[in-house]
């Protein structure tokens, strides 16, 4: 499955949590429910995957995880903040530079339509397979 096709799951369960719960909760909780609804669709979802750092041919478990990851082709970073600000742009940044995977999406719950609150990033230091 290529990650287009992925993503377009990953959001349209997310449109549906948020549809369904609204803003204003935990991260944890829409990220327990996300989970929960890319299971339901049969996609191989990891949940706070532990993601190392390798520094100088060292690694080191500094704990650092990602929220999800999908078919180890697309992170997703779960936020409920009052808005998406460059941090959280350069953590999936990051993230997606140390797992080695080319795509992510950063979902802010904490939005009256939650494509306000969306975000695709891209990999730009991975080459396209």
């Amino acid at each position: 499955m290529l990650e287009n096709e992925i993503t377009e799951q990953i959001i349209g369960a997310a449109i549906k949590v948020h549809k369904t719960l609204g803003p204003g909760l935990l991260e944890s909780a829409y990220e327990s429910c996300l989970y929960y609804e890319l299971v339901q669709t049969g996609l191989f979802v990891e949940r706070q995957k532990a993601i190392p750092l390798i520094y100088a041919e060292v690694k080191l478990d500094c704990g650092y995880r990602a929220d999800l990851v999908i078919e180890r082709k697309v992170i997703v970073e779960v936020k409920s903040v009052e808005a998406l600000n460059e941090i959280h742009l350069m953590q999936t940044l990051t993230h997606l530079k140390l797992s080695d995977v080319r795509v992510g999406l950063l979902i802010n719950f904490n939005v009256i339509r939650l494509m306000a609150g969306l975000r695709r990033v891209a990999n730009s230091f991975q080459e396209a397979t």
